[in-house]
């Protein structure tokens, strides 16, 4: 549990809060008069601004950009956070990833981890790692497509000869790579780094993270969410749902309409390169399609099938027909042998409809914010994320670096799914 010390935080100015009905200081009210069904007079309910349900990196983000603004609280359900997604992630951090939305937050999260905040982190976040993505000539169309859209936004990114893809990337096979283009300023992500800073940062600005939290109950009553847990009840004006895989089934105990969340599962392995060959310096190798990649890793290859199996939100595992069909189709691309795998695991990566993140307050909920559906891109945006659901959540606007690479509220809204 991570929590501030006593007499620590400033108060904090009461936020201009969006499409909600009071504050915390409401909230108490309410409570010590005993106003909140389930609960009696003077029973322990601690209240706060925000209620964020989801310690993962989307929740993290958001409320230490929200403690900047008000009182508050994160509820993880496991004993730490970023237990499921967040801490299974092999990020990379790239502009040229993703739908557009997608990529244009990418954009503008670069500052922040290129310059993170002073205390943030002991150490750069992002280290330098190209990315290459490669294709067939059957894949010649789509590889097209991809590089045009990658260059309107990146205008690092180049297409490469075949032969300087094999030289930078020794092992794959020249009948089998027909294009290439590189982003060379692509960059590994320290997504434990990342996501320990904003878990600090949330103490510093006078927020608090609880854990062992599972919710059991969340009802809209007297202007606030009051959420009951195994750690105890808890109450905001504003309830920010992030929790992940889990985004529908909080929606659904609080008797919110889903928004139509798949978690699918996603597959990675190590194995050891070849005696003798220096990987250090490869890019991240993807599929122009994403039915493979491989980058190195701590001395190591990290290869995935790119699978998207949906699943039930759980503690996902790996399916041995997954990793098999990795190396099968590292194989087919490479002279890489991949004889013995030294560790194997898989994370739930979740999407909607339109493979974008849903940023919004709910339009038939009052109060109920949410922020999920990141689909695996969550780590690389999550400083725009985290910074276009505190305008959003304080006073319904983005910020104006996200409007002017042209993001709008509507293309983060959860209104949008159920407009089609």
């Amino acid at each position: 549990m991570i929590r501030s010390s006593a007499g620590v935080r400033p108060e904090a100015t009461p936020p201009r809060l969006s499409k909600q009905a009071g504050t915390a200081a409401d909230a108490r009210r309410r409570i010590r008069a005993g106003e909140h069904t389930g609960h009696t007079a003077g029973e322990a309910v601690r209240t706060c601004d925000f209620l964020i349900i989801g310690g993962g990196i989307a929740g993290a983000s958001a409320a230490y950009e929200l403690s900047a603004h008000g009182r508050t609280i994160v509820l993880e359900r496991e004993d730490a956070p970023g237990y499921h997604s967040t801490g299974r992630s092999a990020a990379q951090f790239l502009e040229s990833y993703g739908s557009l939305v997608v990529r244009r937050l990418a954009k503008a999260s670069r500052p922040f981890f290129d310059h993170p905040p002073p205390g943030f982190a002991e150490h750069p976040l992002l280290t330098p790692r190209g990315v290459m993505f490669i294709a067939r000539k059957d894949q010649r169309e789509r590889f097209a497509a991809y590089l045009a859209e990658a260059r309107a936004l990146v205008q690092s990114v180049y297409e490469m000869e075949v032969s300087e893809a094999v030289r930078m990337v020794p092992v794959l096979r020249e009948d089998y790579v027909a294009a290439a283009f590189v982003e060379p300023h692509s960059m590994d992500i320290d997504v434990h780094a990342i996501h320990h800073g904003y878990l600090k940062g949330i103490a510093t600005r006078g927020g608090e993270v609880v854990t062992d939290a599972e919710l059991t109950r969340l009802v809209r009553t007297q202007g606030s969410w009051v959420a009951e847990t195994r750690a105890g009840a808890f109450a905001a004006p504003v309830v920010v749902n992030a929790a992940g895989a889990w985004c529908d089934a909080v929606a659904e105990l609080a008797g919110v309409r889903p928004i139509g969340l798949v978690p699918k599962r996603r597959t990675a392995f190590t194995f050891d390169p070849p005696d003798g060959l220096d990987v250090t310096g490869w890019p991240l190798t993807i599929d122009i399609d994403e039915e493979f990649y491989f980058k190195p890793e701590a001395g190591r290859i990290l290869a995935s099938p790119a699978d998207e199996t949906p699943s039930p939100p759980c503690d996902a595992q790996p399916e041995e027909i997954d990793v098999a069909l990795a190396v099968d189709r590292v194989h087919t691309a490479t002279t890489l042998d991949v004889r013995r795998i030294t560790h194997r695991w898989a994370g739930l990566r979740s999407f909607v409809s339109d493979n974008t993140p849903v940023v919004g307050m709910d339009d038939e909920a009052e109060g109920f914010f949410w922020l999920a559906g990141q689909g695996g891109y969550g780590i690389m945006t999550s400083p725009a994320m985290a910074r276009a659901a505190t305008g959003l959540a304080t006073s319904g606007r983005l910020p104006d670096d996200l409007i002017a690479l042209g993001l709008t509220p509507a293309e983060l809204s959860p209104g949008r799914l159920r407009a089609t």
